[in-house]
C-alpha cells in the first residue's frame, strides 16, 4: 500500500468509526497520549521498565508494541492533515525540502 492509499484508508476508516467527527483538540490530546506510548515502547526497549507488575516480553513482542504505537501516532497525524486536506507527500517533500535548504551548504 503506497502512502496516498494509506492516507485514504485512514479517512475512510475513522470516518467510518466516527473519530473524525472529534474536535481538533481533542484529536491533538490523543496525539500526544500515543507519543508517550511511544517513549514507553522505546523505554522499554532500550533500559525495561522494572515494574514487577508488567511482563516485559520478548525482544521481538517489545518491537512490536513500537511498531503499534508508532501506527498510532501516524495514525493520529493522518487524521489531522485530512482535516486540513493535506496530502502526505505534501508533507513529506516539504520537510525534506526544509531540511534540505537548512543544512545544505552553498559553497
Amino acid at each position: 500500500m503506497n502512502v496516498n492509499e494509506f492516507q485514504e484508508w485512514v479517512r475512510s476508516y475513522y470516518e467510518k468509526r466516527g473519530w473524525s467527527e472529534l474536535d481538533i483538540f481533542i484529536r491533538i490530546g490523543f496525539l500526544a497520549e500515543e507519543t508517550g506510548e511511544v517513549a514507553r515502547a522505546i523505554r522499554a526497549l532500550e533500559i525495561g521498565r522494572d515494574r514487577p507488575d508488567e511482563n516485559n516480553g520478548t525482544l521481538a513482542q517489545q518491537k512490536q508494541e513500537l511498531v503499534e504505537e508508532l501506527g498510532d501516532v501516524l495514525g493520529n497525524l493522518i487524521v489531522i492533515a485530512n482535516k486540513y486536506d493535506i496530502a502526505l507527500e505534501d508533507i513529506f517533500q516539504s520537510h525534506r525540502d526544509k531540511l534540505v535548504k537548512r543544512y545544505t551548504t552553498s559553497k
